[in-house]
């Protein structure tokens, strides 16, 4: 079963990648989906779809105050990808609000292992670009669920974190390593 669901899950990316590479735009989320849907434009470069996921929550009956959005989880559909344009399409399928960032990740340091600071967030120094912005590209107040966002960038090789850096998303696991070729 689990199988299944990935490999579905593989073929829809594939399936958004292959509209954006004909040309012209695609719509993401649309009935049946929380949210909005938003028309992608043509992202430049390599395309790397992004799912913002969390399970429980207030919207789905878990509780745990207004932040909590239960367990939580960040996927690229690529782990490599060579270097030069990435664009990031990236999709909130959770019940609450997310966003992505990108930072280096330097060659000593372990994915999810940057320091905590006491608002619940991690420092965002170095930043090279952010998915924050339902239905539009960049930086902005989160997406929304159902909602998207995209950034495109330049990346040269190297290792990369993306994550989510809305107060305790980190630490709840939203986060995982790109590497650039």
């Amino acid at each position: 079963m689990i199988l299944g669901i990935l490999a579905t899950l593989l073929l829809a990316g594939l399936s958004l990648v292959t509209i954006g590479a004909l040309g012209g735009g695609f719509t993401v989320g649309g009935p049946g989906s929380p949210g909005r849907a938003c028309t992608v434009p043509s992202l430049s470069g390599t395309v790397v779809n992004v799912t913002l996921t969390n399970m429980g929550g207030p919207m789905m009956g878990g509780g745990g105050g207004p932040m909590s959005g239960g367990a939580m989880g960040l996927q690229a559909d690529q782990a490599t990808v060579a270097h030069g344009a990435v664009s990031f399409l990236v999709t909130n399928r959770g019940s609450i609000t997310h966003e992505m960032v990108v930072l280096p990740l330097p060659e000593s340091q372990l994915v999810g292992t940057r320091p905590i600071g006491g608002d619940a967030k991690i420092e965002e120094t170095g930043t090279l670009g952010e998915a924050s912005n339902t239905c539009a590209e960049g930086a902005g107040q989160g997406i929304v669920p159902g909602g998207a966002s995209w950034v495109s960038i330049t990346l040269k090789p190297g290792r990369y974190e993306l994550l989510c850096n809305l107060p305790g998303h980190y630490a709840a696991g939203m986060y995982t390593q790109l590497t650039v070729t």
